[in-house]
């Protein structure tokens, strides 16, 4: 096991690392010119971006600048590293719905709730995602988070089109997907709805 597995692992209860935990995920590239396993992909595209890298370039940049470091660590064979061109490829055709759901079981694996933990369910507009600004009614993605306090980080995410669903249906979803009793959750006044107290 290399160095870096064992410090994503290090958590103690947490049963996958980060690297198996994005093994899981089907490779859907075809297998002709396929240089990189997407696992590496998509933990190069985490690293960098929770070190401040946005864009397809600077994803390109961040893997240059620490090769060296990420071959050693992830007992790598000698190889390059996937240009911006690659990294615009599988973004833009991944399933984002299963790649949530492997980073949920993730960290939901390695930070179990307790009782009494208090959970912040909020909902947010994505910057940029408005389709057409001349509209009245405007069309745009948003993210609804189940943050937790004592953690600090989000347990499930979910994303979701205005026109197609609401903020009110999304957070129950993911309530009911988690199950969680003895905890207690806060949340705007947009969700003080009978359905959700219940």
């Amino acid at each position: 096991m290399s160095k870096l597995n064992m410090e994503l692992s290090s958590s103690p209860g947490m049963k996958t690392n980060l690297i198996e935990a994005l093994a899981l995920l089907p490779d859907f590239r075809a297998s002709r010119g396929k240089r990189y396993p997407l696992w590496l992909i998509l933990l190069l595209v985490i690293m960098a971006t929770m070190s401040d890298c946005y864009g397809y370039r600077a994803l390109e940049d961040f893997a240059r600048r620490h090769h060296q470091a990420l071959l050693e660590n992830l007992d790598l064979p000698l190889m390059g590293f996937p240009s911006d061109s690659t990294f615009r490829r599988v973004m833009m055709s991944i399933d984002f719905t299963q790649l949530a759901q492997v980073l949920t079981n993730w960290i939901r694996d390695g930070m179990p709730t307790q009782e009494g933990d208090w959970l912040g369910v909020d909902g947010k507009s994505i910057k940029g995602t408005v389709n057409n600004y001349a509209q009245a009614y405007q069309d745009f993605v948003s993210v609804v988070s189940v943050f937790s306090s004592r953690c600090g980080v989000a347990l499930a995410l979910e994303q979701f089109r205005n026109k197609e669903n609401s903020e009110i249906d999304i957070v129950q979803l993911l309530l009911a997907n988690l199950g969680l009793t003895g905890v207690i959750f806060t949340f705007d006044a947009l969700h003080c709805q009978k359905k959700l107290s219940n």
